[in-house]
């Protein structure tokens, strides 16, 4: 029986739905507020750069029938091992950045008098309920609508933004300076559309999705897949930046760094828009949004420290099994206390966890590109000249960026 296009899509849209996050409701929403439209041009060109080293990982996944942490075993156990590390060093943070937004936009949300700390656990709770349920399954099914909602309700605040503005706009393309700047740049390019790294998460999705459907995803089909949600991610990253830029921009006010403020702040970027009616709907929307990202990405590191787990260390050798659930209750707590230590900034925290993310990317470019374009990927699924040309030019992207940061501090 021949599938539906709905049905074909999966992965895609959990990788949508891991992107469509932090970096589009914090990053992109203050890049518009800080810059207008300048920083458009940072957002095509690191969606150009980074295209094919995401594209890698739901490729080789439908190539092979393997994930893209089976395929760094091949290249060499060091390769893994740096992995685990550095995913071990990273995954706490990025988990703690994502949860305290959606703690905050449930906390402006439904009004309940709890700090974001135990708002942070109690949807982290639900997370784990709902994972333990569900599974990927739920995730699948989950993301389909959670993308629907969001798309539409931000095309039509951007549409009444652009004709109820009374202000005169510039498109001139702005390259940042000093130290605040610089940061402010290296870290809305780390996550968006999302850190590299998602690219691993991609392929395990992919694995899965052959499990649970029992129909072997073909390359293209994967590809496509992956298109759809890279391309959804470029148009609403745009979308965040418009409403920034439009609403904020000049307007003498500026986002704070508290969790609770920046939420109320967030909504207003709509309610000011499409009135005060919709700030219901709008606020369950931009929750629901940081919620699919808290379960995403609470789902995929357990999954990928799983995974790497059972290639690195033989069952006989271990003295505890270092399975999902251990890899899940581990990112939770190890994510509660990071909140409770850097509650009182969540912009410092977001920025810790975007910086990481931009300076690790270097790793996973080459690492992804080297395995592509390899023995090990069947030499018919390998990308042409001119997706090959582009992953070279980005990977020197990464290493320059990262350079000229580092020399910026």
């Amino acid at each position: 029986m021949k599938k539906s296009l709905l049905n074909l899509l999966g992965p895609g849209l959990l990788f949508a739905g891991a992107a469509i996050g932090v970096s589009h409701l914090v990053q992109s929403t203050r890049a518009g507020a800080d810059f207008g439209f300048g920083l458009l041009w940072a957002l095509l060109l690191v969606h150009i750069i980074k295209y094919p080293f995401f594209q890698f990982g739901p490729r080789y996944a439908t190539a092979t029938g393997e994930t893209l942490l089976d395929g760094y075993k091949k290249l060499g156990k060091g390769v893994l091992i740096s992995y685990f590390i550095l995913n071990i060093a990273t995954m706490f943070t990025i988990q703690a950045a994502v949860t305290i937004v959606t703690a905050s936009l449930a906390s402006n949300i439904f009004g309940i008098s709890l700090d974001l700390v135990a708002w942070s656990v109690l949807i982290m709770f639900i997370s784990i309920v709902l994972l333990g349920i569900g599974k990927y399954k739920f995730l699948d099914n989950l993301m389909k609508y959670i993308i629907a909602i969001l798309t539409i309700s931000t095309i039509i605040a951007v549409n009444i933004a652009l004709f109820k503005t009374d202000k005169g706009f510039s498109f001139q393309q702005i390259i940042p300076s000093g130290t605040a700047q610089v940061t402010f740049l290296i870290a809305f390019l780390g996550w968006m559309p999302a850190p590299l790294d998602i690219s691993i998460w991609h392929s395990l999705w992919s694995v899965e999705k052959d499990k649970t459907t029992f129909v072997k995803i073909k390359p293209k089909q994967a590809i496509f897949d992956f298109n759809v949600g890279y391309i959804g991610a470029l148009f609403l990253g745009v979308c965040f930046v418009m409403l920034g830029a439009l609403v904020m921009h000049q307007s003498g006010e500026s986002f704070s760094s508290k969790g609770t403020i920046f939420a109320s702040q967030l909504i207003n970027l709509y309610t000011k828009n499409l009135g005060e009616f919709s700030s219901v709907f709008i606020g369950i929307a931009a929750f629901t949004t940081m919620f699919s990202t808290t379960i995403t990405t609470l789902d995929a590191s357990p999954r990928a420290m799983e995974k790497s787990s059972f290639l690195l260390f033989p069952r006989t050798t271990r003295t505890i099994k270092l399975g999902y659930w251990f890899w899940l209750l581990l990112l939770t707590l190890g994510t509660s206390v990071i909140l409770y230590c850097f509650l009182s900034d969540m912009v410092f925290l977001v920025r810790i966890a975007t910086v990481l993310s931009f300076l690790t990317a270097p790793f996973y470019a080459i690492l992804n590109y080297i395995l592509i374009t390899g023995k090990h990927t069947p030499k018919k699924y390998r990308p042409n000249i001119g997706l090959r040309i582009l992953s070279l030019i980005g990977i020197v992207f990464l290493f320059g960026f990262s350079i000229w940061f580092l020399l910026s501090l």
